[in-house]
């Protein structure tokens, strides 16, 4: 099962408590590690987090590199325990524009836990779909194209390794109900969870109502059910 959640709420949870924006997102690197727990707990083969857009870019810049070093620390101090538990880490989207330090520590942190097996930990930054569309497009040239073979075309240009398969579940927090450029190809039949609590205040019990609302939807991917052709045949 692949799920994948867009993080929002940070700022706001921040500006709830007087608080500046980087609180909120020291706040919401907490609630990754409880989600993440959660998820291996819970049989989740892959987990997508959304940490920062390519359009995030414009947000301050001093909020861009508390962004930053925040996801440096969280490699240098989670690493160790992802691999204890075969957790592999892997960052996804535009490498070009991050610093060297911080490829260093990506490079690194996919190294070590390269081998883990129980779940794929994908951490989406400097990420547009739309541009990993666009760039496998390009290297996909005339040839018509499988779904499969565009799935595994997206993650050699997001840096995807192993490429993961189509979304399932697909989390926002926030209140907010768009995709925001996230893994467009991927989510298209994915099923939708959209919730308003903050990204901070998202823990191991709304992962779990998450899955259960989940597993309570019928899944027919533009066919007819079934149930629906079986009473179609004896009407």
């Amino acid at each position: 099962m692949h799920t994948a959640i867009i993080m929002d709420g940070n700022g706001r949870w921040a500006r709830a408590r007087n608080l500046r924006r980087e609180a909120g997102h020291r706040a919401g690197a907490r609630a990754v590690d409880a989600v993440i727990r959660a998820a291996a707990r819970h049989g989740v083969t892959t987990l997508t987090l959304y940490a920062f857009s390519s359009d995030n870019w414009f947000r301050p810049h001093a909020e861009v590199e508390a962004l930053f070093g925040l996801l440096r620390r969280y490699l240098m101090t989670q690493t160790e325990r992802c691999l204890a538990q075969s957790l592999r880490l892997n960052v996804i989207g535009r490498r070009d524009r991050l610093s060297a330090e911080l490829r260093r520590q990506i490079e690194h942190s996919e190294a070590l836990t390269a081998d883990c097996t129980r779940m794929h930990v994908r951490i989406a930054v400097d990420y547009s779909a739309r541009h990993s569309i666009m760039q496998a497009g390009r290297l996909a040239g005339a040839a018509a194209a499988q779904p499969a073979d565009y799935l595994r075309l997206l993650g050699e240009v997001s840096h995807s390794a192993p490429p993961a398969p189509a979304v399932d579940l697909l989390i926002r927090t926030g209140g907010e109900r768009r995709l925001s450029d996230f893994l467009l190809w991927e989510c298209a039949y994915a099923e939708l969870h959209f919730v308003d609590c903050l990204w901070p205040d998202f823990d191991a019990a709304a992962f779990a109502q998450a899955l259960a609302d989940y597993a309570g939807r019928q899944r027919r991917f533009g066919r007819v059910a079934a149930a629906n052709d079986a009473a179609l045949e004896h009407a």
